[in-house]
């Protein structure tokens, strides 16, 4: 059970997925078609996870760089996955960082999970121009290669933190699309339907409603994440588009991730007009 829920409280990816709409425009996608928002380096945001009436710890979303490199630019993004000291069967620190692109797909993926023993990593490499996927993991110390093989990247693909952010970007039309991603070695999808109606929603870090848009879906296989199932999820009514809460089924049951501190030059969560 130890093992189980281990693997179960962790980043939402804030993507939340349900079954298309039939008045939707339904379509495979594989890069940006909506994009009005803008990513911010130097971005920081910090959540508060809840099993029920237990807050079980904390997720941290950072932009740390936009870089270009070989004729191509892309942000560096991280986020950190801790669990509160003293919470039963659960002892989580994890930490996963992606290159996204500007046409917000993955670029590379890298994702270390500390372990009382060691802790272990597994890498991703998208060469779109080859049409080449590496994948690598291993034990950090002592250094040992576990795998290290290749395998075809027939399409531009999501990872499990670059979608977040594709789905962050993508805000604001009402559209239902199926985004490919790789995740945990296998090539899957996702669905994801965006909404236009603007909702209030009220998190404990401010004393007012929050203007939000929200999206949804769902997935049938379980995420590096331990997701699994239907999500949802708020975000803000901006050019932001910061994640404000997200309700999603884990293996255990159900969690709510919630804003709780942010870092962005300028920004604060918007206020809802009703």
């Amino acid at each position: 059970m130890k093992k189980l829920i281990k693997y179960t409280v962790l980043l939402p990816v804030f993507v939340i997925f349900t079954y298309p709409n039939l008045f939707y425009t339904s379509r495979v996608i594989e890069s940006g078609f909506y994009s009005v928002k803008k990513m911010e380096v130097g971005e920081d945001l910090l959540y508060v996870v809840k099993y029920s009436f237990l807050k079980l710890g904390e997720v941290r979303l950072k932009i740390t760089e936009k870089k270009e490199e070989k004729g191509r630019t892309y942000y560096k993004t991280i986020a950190y996955i801790d669990s509160y000291p003293g919470i039963p069967f659960v002892s989580l620190h994890q930490v996963y960082e992606s290159c996204v692109n500007t046409k917000y797909y993955s670029d590379y993926f890298r994702g270390l999970v500390k372990g009382n023993e060691y802790t272990s990593y597994t890498e991703y490499y998208f060469d779109y121009t080859k049409s080449k996927l590496r994948v690598r993991k291993g034990k950090v110390k002592p250094p040992e290669v576990w795998t290290d093989s290749t395998t075809s990247a027939d399409k531009k693909y999501q990872d499990g933190l670059s979608i977040f952010y594709f789905a962050r970007m993508n805000l604001g039309a009402r559209s239902s699309v199926k985004v490919p991603c790789f995740v945990n070695e296998k090539k899957v999808s996702t669905t994801i339907n965006f909404y236009t109606e603007v909702t209030p929603q009220s998190i404990d870090a401010v004393d007012y409603d929050i203007s939000c848009l929200r999206l949804d879906g769902n997935t049938d296989f379980i995420s590096v994440y331990g997701l699994t199932g239907y999500f949802q999820g708020w975000f803000s009514n901006d050019e932001a588009s910061i994640p404000v809460i997200a309700k999603m089924k884990v293996i255990i049951g159900n969690i709510t991730l919630e804003l709780k501190n942010w870092k962005r030059e300028g920004w604060n969560p918007p206020k809802y007009k009703d």
